[in-house]
């Protein structure tokens, strides 16, 4: 089908044809010798042969429309992350969940009904394929509504994240292996911020020498933001991290919160911003009345989650607030403790009462090495492997079996339509994780610090008739805590709910929502773009039937499943191992009781000990120099 084809079946199909398009046309290719933070140049994941990706900038009163073209030599997709897309998750660009992916060659129109979906604020855009987002696939996205619900001068955002010097291929082939049982995630080697104004990146501080392929942006100490004196700015601060959380503050200048994931919120004063992976927050800065200094922005992961801190690794990275050129930048140092900012006090602009629950689901999770030796993530017992079929085209596909939770695979939950669903997501591990639940913003009802306790200052009962509780797609499950977040299943598709923490996903740290079957068939019919099942085709991907690919609702032969908990005991393996351990041990030990009880060997037999020895390791040596090396 010809392009101009698409975009009228697309746009002809949507209510966003009543409106404005703001169109994009993204070709993702590989950038080599990218090497922002000035330590490594590797090979990178851009668009249109640049790196970073652009940056978003549409107003809410458009739609968006990026024709996307797969340059790599493996599929991709792109979620923009936070959108509700308003019953099309087809389009949500979640690999396996709504799409099969866009094969080498081929082009995916992505639609985004920003204009119906009732939604502004700070949001980004990635892959959610392969962990290319880590490879540096991710942009920041801005949605601007007519009118702001604060004034401001002018604004920038901030984009945080950590950076790897190694392809996700090679660091996730070692994190998800034997050789890796305790499941330590790979340490990032770097960090990054840099800066963007509507749709364009800031450039490098003048008279600074950036790497080549990334010489119009400016990272790190060779970015700044400019300030007027007198003048108020709105900072949009994303963490587009794969592992690190990030806490953000600007040295002689306070900030208030203003917005968090898309939601406008009452003022809220802060010292500094903790930002774990996937959260936004919008602050408000004010600027100084004297150009007397410049002044230092901090940037600093969070070593909690890194197993080990390389004495190469720089935690704290650094940019300025430029008042004046020339002038000394005052840095005041770091901070000696982070404080754990508590979301839940912020009070959303917008009022939406806590509506009663209907149903309620525990998700309890946890990591463990497994049968197989590696070390996965479950939520109640289940490893997430990603479906054969992807779940919306499964949906879509079963007819009356849509209904039934099973043919969705174990990793799935179905929510009927309009339900209010309470999700008590709680986390047996010691770290926090940050999950993100696709198409929806859940309402923060309740948190306990250890969900297990029978002390209600530990594990508080919720509390029903809340007014106004926050708002965010994003939210953070302490160390042995629990969050109770409840949502309206208004949205009729497939969803993912994961832990944005990229290796964790990879690990298996996700669910899926199969929301109001009948009601998502209903809304699809001839909806659909043809050539999302053509591009399943290409990639030799089942389009249709339940998870494994069958017409049956409970068939799921073939399905992959697994890997699962050992059992209690030792296995066979172990057994084997741990007897040839002890073997050697009780050898080597009756070895030294024989010398030491022996007369030990005469001087003529040490000498001719030594002389075999010698003639042994010349002829290895004339042995291994007929072999050359592949250089």
């Amino acid at each position: 089908m010809s392009l101009s084809r698409r975009v009228i079946q697309l746009l002809s199909t949507s209510t966003c044809a009543l409106a404005g398009v703001q169109e994009l046309w993204w070709n993702v290719t590989y950038v080599e010798n990218a090497n922002p933070d000035g330590l490594y140049a590797r090979r990178v994941v851009g668009v249109n042969n640049t790196w970073p990706p652009p940056p978003i900038s549409v107003n809410n009163s458009d739609s968006l429309l990026i024709h996307l073209t797969n340059g790599l030599d493996q599929p991709t997709t792109l979620h923009n992350h936070g959108m509700f897309f308003n019953s099309t998750s087809w389009m949500d660009g979640a690999l396996a969940v709504s799409q099969c992916g866009v094969p080498p060659g081929q082009t995916f129109d992505y639609l985004v009904p920003i204009n119906s979906s009732g939604q502004w604020g700070t949001y980004w855009a990635h892959a959610h394929a392969s962990g290319q987002y880590v490879d540096g696939f991710r942009a920041p996205l801005v949605l601007h509504p007519a009118e702001e619900t604060y004034q401001y001068d002018e604004e920038f955002t901030v984009i945080l994240g950590d950076w790897y010097h190694q392809q996700h291929s090679v660091l996730l082939e070692s994190f998800l292996s034997i050789g890796n049982p305790g499941g330590a995630e790979p340490i990032p080697d770097s960090a990054l911020i840099y800066f963007a104004q509507n749709s364009t990146y800031l450039p490098p501080i003048s008279g600074t020498s950036p790497s080549p392929v990334t010489s119009a942006v400016g990272f790190n100490e060779n970015s700044t933001l400019p300030f007027v004196p007198g003048k108020t700015y709105r900072l949009r601060v994303i963490n587009t991290s794969a592992l690190a959380t990030f806490f953000f503050w600007i040295d002689g200048h306070s900030m208030r919160i203003i917005e968090a994931d898309g939601t406008d919120v009452e003022e809220y004063p802060v010292d500094l911003l903790d930002l774990a992976v996937a959260q936004r927050y919008s602050v408000l800065v004010d600027a100084r009345n004297d150009t007397s200094s410049n002044w230092m922005i901090h940037a600093n992961m969070d070593p909690t989650m890194f197993d080990t801190v390389p004495s190469t690794l720089q935690l704290n990275i650094t940019s300025s607030v430029t008042y004046a050129g020339g002038q000394n930048i005052t840095d005041l140092g770091t901070v000696s403790e982070y404080p754990q900012f508590n979301d839940s006090v912020l009070v959303p602009s917008v009022v939406v009462p806590q509506p009663p629950a209907t149903n309620t689901i525990d998700l309890e999770f946890l990591f463990d090495t497994m049968n197989d030796g590696t070390n996965r993530a479950m939520i109640n017992g289940v490893v997430y492997n990603p479906p054969l079929v992807p779940a919306i085209m499964s949906e879509l596909s079963l007819g009356s079996n849509a209904t039934v939770q099973e043919a969705y695979g174990p990793y799935s939950y179905l929510l009927d339509h309009l339900d209010v669903v309470d999700l008590v997501v709680k986390n047996t591990d010691t770290n926090h994780h940050p999950f993100h639940l696709h198409g929806h913003k859940f309402q923060i009802v309740n948190r306990a610090s250890v969900f297990d306790s029978d002390d209600p200052t530990l594990n508080p009962p919720l509390v029903e008739g809340q007014p106004n509780p926050m708002r965010r797609d994003t939210i953070v499950i302490p160390g042995g805590g629990s969050v109770t977040l409840r949502v309206v299943a208004d949205n009729p598709g497939a969803w993912l709910f994961h832990c944005h923490i990229e290796w964790h996903l990879e690990a298996g740290l996700a669910v899926q929502f199969i929301e109001a079957p009948l009601q998502a068939q209903e809304r699809a019919a001839g909806n659909v773009p043809s050539y999302m099942y053509e591009q399943c085709t290409a990639l030799g991907a089942p389009d249709s039937g339940n998870a494994a690919g069958h017409a049956s609702a409970t068939d799921l032969s073939g399905l992959p499943l697994g890997p699962y908990q050992q059992k209690l005991g030792w296995l066979p393996k172990g057994i084997l191992a741990m007897t040839g351990c002890v073997l050697s041990a009780v050898i080597g030990m009756l070895s030294v009781v024989w010398y030491s009880m022996g007369e030990g060997d005469s001087d003529e037999e040490i000498e001719e000990e030594t002389r075999r020895r010698l003639a042994d390791k010349a002829k290895g040596g004339k042995l291994f120099g007929m072999f050359k090396r592949r250089g």
